[in-house]
């Protein structure tokens, strides 16, 4: 099971995600109680091993801004939230980058056709909400054989049954393992790591 944690921002929270086993973690570069800077990023990115994919995620920004803000921040990924098109992952790959193209369950069926991006990620139809949702309903998709990512109301005691119940080839948590808005329960974190991958 592949595990990103999002919305790292302190030297703790990155190194405890590293440490628990996470394949992915994730700095939010676009307004949000997670936000934090290019500089920032730069400055945890050492943290990070080269085999962990340190991802960079933005909601409603051009493809172009976002790739300009993670170059900045010296990423190798970038996460794209809402409506993208193809010449979209095109302009990402072209940049050199690898793409997480995210969806939420709302999304029409051409959306959650394969434009090409590495990984794919279904998220709650309320993005950030931390709601649980029917999990299950991701299944007749049209996702078998694809590398993707369940998101939207996951935690410690709940991803495996999630991940079982939708068919999820990894999963992607944020507010699931925090103390309160934007800060991380370093306890949560591992538990979650844990649990996803047992």
């Amino acid at each position: 099971m592949f595990v990103k944690v999002c919305g790292l921002s302190t030297p703790e929270s990155v190194r405890e995600a590293v440490s628990a086993g996470a394949d992915a973690v994730g700095f939010v570069l676009t307004a949000s109680p997670r936000e934090v800077s290019p500089e920032t990023v730069r400055s945890l990115l050492p943290l990070v091993p080269s085999d962990i994919a340190a991802v960079g995620v933005f909601r409603h920004e051009t493809a172009a801004h976002a790739i300009a803000l993670a170059q900045a921040a010296g990423l190798s990924w970038v996460q794209l939230h809402g409506h993208r098109t193809a010449a979209d992952v095109e302009a990402v790959h072209d940049a050199g980058l690898r793409l997480i193209r995210a969806v939420t369950m709302g999304a029409s069926p051409e959306e959650f056709g394969d434009l090409g991006e590495e990984l794919f990620l279904i998220d709650a139809a309320v993005p950030g909400s931390g709601e649980a949702w029917n999990y299950a309903s991701v299944r007749g998709k049209g996702l078998e054989g694809r590398s993707w990512l369940l998101a939207g109301g996951l935690e410690p005691g709940n991803v495996a049954a999630a991940a079982s119940a939708a068919g999820a080839w990894g999963v992607d948590v944020s507010s699931g393992v925090e103390s309160s808005r934007g800060v991380k329960d370093l306890a949560k974190v591992r538990a979650f790591v844990e649990a996803a991958k047992a």
